[in-house]
Order: C-alpha cells, then sequence, then structure tokens
C-alpha cells in the first residue's frame, strides 16, 4: 500500500528518505570526496563524489518524483544546471526562447555557446502560430519560462510540447517561478524542467543551486554523463539544506501565494500604479491558460508607477522590503531588471519586449501581509514628484 498519494507528503518524505544505517529521519551530511573500495572493481556503489554522492543523491531523487521525471540532477546553481542542458546540443543547432527570459539565460546563450556554434532565436512563445513558424530545419529546442521572467507572461507549456514532438525537437521549461507545488510540466508533456533551486525550492536565501528534471531515460543517461563530466555539481552540505528547504516547500509557498494575490489587487487598485503584471488576475495575459496549467498564479509580481513617480526615491524608501537580487525567500524583495536581473540583456531588445526602465520585480515573502502593503504604500507615497 502506497505511503501517501498528495505532493505535501512526498516533499517530506519523497526520493531517499531518512538513513538505513541508523535510522536517522533526516538524510546525512556525507561530507567526503571519495569512497573506499574493498577491491578492483569492487564498491558499495560510491567511487567519487562528482560522480555520486549519497546526499545528493537523496536530493535527485526527491525532485524526479515530485516533478514526475525519470531522473533528477542537482548542479552548483541554477546557470550551471542550464549550461549543462544547453550542452546537450552541437555546433549549428539553434534553440528557441522565450521573449522574456532571465537575463542569464540569455547571456549564456549569446556570450558563451554562441563561440561553439549554438544559436538561438528570440520568439514570443505565448503566440503558438508565430513559436510554430520559426521552427526551421536547425532548430533542436523551445526553451520557456511560464510565467516568464520579469513580466510573467504565460505560455501553454502543453500546447508547446504538442508542437516540439510534431518537429521531432525537445521542449525544455525553467520551471522556477512556479515549483513542482503549483506546477509540473513534464505531465503537461514537456521534456525537460530545470530549476534555480537558490530561489523558491532553497527558500531561505542561504544556498544557491540548480536542478534538472527529465522525461525518459535516454536523456537521463546524457544529462548523467554531461554531470560527470564537466563537474558543476551541488555538494553535500547544500544539498542538504535544500531537501530541509523542500520539506516545508508546500506551507511556504500557500503564504507566499495568499500575500501576494493581496499584494496584486493593492497595486492595481493604487492610483499611482499604471500597470501590474501577475497571472492571477483575471484581467492578466494567459490567465486562463495559467489556471489550466498551474495551481495558481504564484507570488512574483511586475509592475509599473507612472511618470510623476520616481522609482529611485521608492527603492530608497522601501523599509522593510529590500532591494536585492534574487527571489523566493521568506523575506520580500524588490529588484529592478533593466539594471539588475536583465542588465545582460541589450536595451533595444529589452525595450522591444517590454522589459522598461520603469519596471519594478517584486517577490512576496511571508511577512504579515499589512506590514508589506504598508511598505508599498508609504514608498510610493515617498516617490511622487
Amino acid at each position: 500500500m502506497e505511503k501517501y498519494k498528495h505532493i505535501e507528503s512526498a516533499m517530506i518524505h519523497g526520493g531517499i528518505y531518512g538513513d538505513k544505517v541508523t535510522g536517522a529521519v533526516n538524510t546525512p551530511i556525507y561530507q567526503t570526496s571519495t569512497y573506499e573500495q574493498k577491491g578492483l572493481g569492487e564498491n558499495s556503489g560510491w567511487e567519487y563524489s562528482r560522480t555520486g554522492n549519497p546526499t545528493r543523491a537523496a536530493l535527485e531523487a526527491l525532485i524526479a518524483e515530485l516533478e514526475g521525471g525519470t531522473a533528477g540532477f542537482a548542479f552548483g546553481s541554477g546557470m550551471a544546471a542550464i549550461t549543462a542542458v544547453l550542452s546537450l546540443f552541437r555546433s549549428g543547432d539553434k534553440v528557441i526562447i522565450s521573449s522574456n527570459v532571465y537575463g542569464g539565460t540569455f547571456r549564456v546563450l549569446d556570450k558563451v555557446f554562441s563561440n561553439f556554434g549554438l544559436k538561438y532565436i528570440i520568439v514570443d512563445t505565448s503566440d503558438l502560430d508565430n513559436l510554430e513558424s520559426n521552427i526551421t530545419d536547425d532548430v533542436r529546442a523551445i526553451l520557456i519560462e511560464s510565467p516568464a521572467n520579469p513580466l510573467l507572461t504565460i505560455t501553454d507549456i502543453a500546447a508547446v510540447s504538442v508542437i516540439a514532438k510534431k518537429h521531432g525537437i525537445l521542449s525544455i521549461v525553467d520551471n522556477t517561478f512556479m515549483t513542482p507545488y503549483l506546477q509540473r510540466p513534464i505531465e503537461l508533456g514537456a521534456d525537460i524542467v530545470i530549476h534555480s533551486a537558490t530561489k523558491y525550492l532553497g527558500g531561505h536565501s542561504d544556498l544557491v543551486a540548480g536542478l534538472v528534471v527529465v522525461k525518459d531515460r535516454s536523456l537521463a543517461d546524457r544529462i548523467a554523463f554531461i554531470q560527470n563530466a564537466t563537474g558543476g555539481v551541488l555538494g553535500p552540505f547544500d544539498s542538504f539544506l535544500l531537501i530541509r528547504g523542500i520539506k516545508t516547500l508546500g506551507v511556504r509557498l500557500d503564504r507566499h501565494v495568499e500575500n501576494a494575490e493581496a499584494a496584486a489587487n493593492f497595486l492595481q487598485n493604487h492610483k499611482a500604479v499604471k500597470k501590474v503584471y501577475y497571472p492571477g488576475l483575471q484581467d492578466a495575459q494567459g490567465y486562463e491558460v495559467n489556471r489550466r496549467q498551474a495551481k495558481n498564479g504564484g507570488a512574483m509580481i511586475s509592475f509599473e508607477l507612472y511618470e510623476n513617480y520616481d522609482i529611485r526615491k521608492f527603492f530608497k524608501s522601501l523599509r522593510l522590503i529590500a532591494l536585492a537580487e534574487s527571489l523566493g525567500g521568506v523575506e520580500s524583495l524588490v529588484c529592478h531588471p533593466a539594471s539588475m536581473t536583465h542588465a545582460s540583456i541589450p536595451k533595444e531588445i529589452r525595450d522591444k519586449v517590454g522589459i522598461t526602465e520603469g519596471l519594478i520585480r517584486l517577490s512576496i515573502g511571508i511577512e504579515n501581509i499589512d506590514d508589506l502593503l504598508a511598505d508599498l504604500d508609504q514608498a510610493i507615497a515617498e516617490s511622487e514628484m
């Protein structure tokens, strides 16, 4: 008889749970680089910690179970995870990326992989006809975010997966903003899921990590080879912290989302706010698609103030919400995408896709909502010119 049916229980008991040797309910931190072997060709299943480590293996099994994939892989950062996935491709191949993605994803394609002949094209993947019309013979994958960073654009994951399969290419989804608690792309047909586990999965702004989950064994074998060959693995202590973070993911995200929905409504009704980007609002782009594929709108919000408000004063006036890179921690963070997370994207591209100089991105934390709204309100008032 199965132990559990729901993801809230899987987050605590899933993967490789506990320690068979001692009965410890937490997977131990195997802080070792190598393992003693009984003889030539005789080992306990472990040889060298770049190739495999029991703490990391427990994490990898956990994320694979939560995402519904065949195998999971843990890396030293979200960018290391993306780099490993992009290493599946060859010179002359082309990858389609969403028109607003994390700046680091654009940068590694534009400044690193371009040196090895891997090409990319930026497409509005929320427009499925437009997406399909851009699939040429050299396209090997579609890499999307939904919601996308930072405009929270929604792309139909199931439809993109169907299009990808039709053309014999891979569908890759960066699920950082939603996590498997709110959205499971592999169940929607995606081939590969990527996470910056630094964000909601870790949840406490105290580690940097990346995760990859794949749908089938063939992809698992290829990513496993790349992970071992290139070596950007996550260490045992950070693997332990990440397992611990995932155990509270459900209760944290419930509070994150509750606060975000209240903050989005507050901002939408504020006289100083020109536009709010939040998939949970009924008038948001992709609202119905997001309702089909995700549990709710998540906890990320972007917005713009009217021109008679100075965003520099707004950032300086915040007292509780921190101006900082990253997102997904228990504390609320705010950033300016044009000069921070997406600064590596050329201005002409940012302007074209709508990442304006006035765009503000909020990662809503789990503080008391009244304190958060009061901080936003007073900072907006202070920024009026």
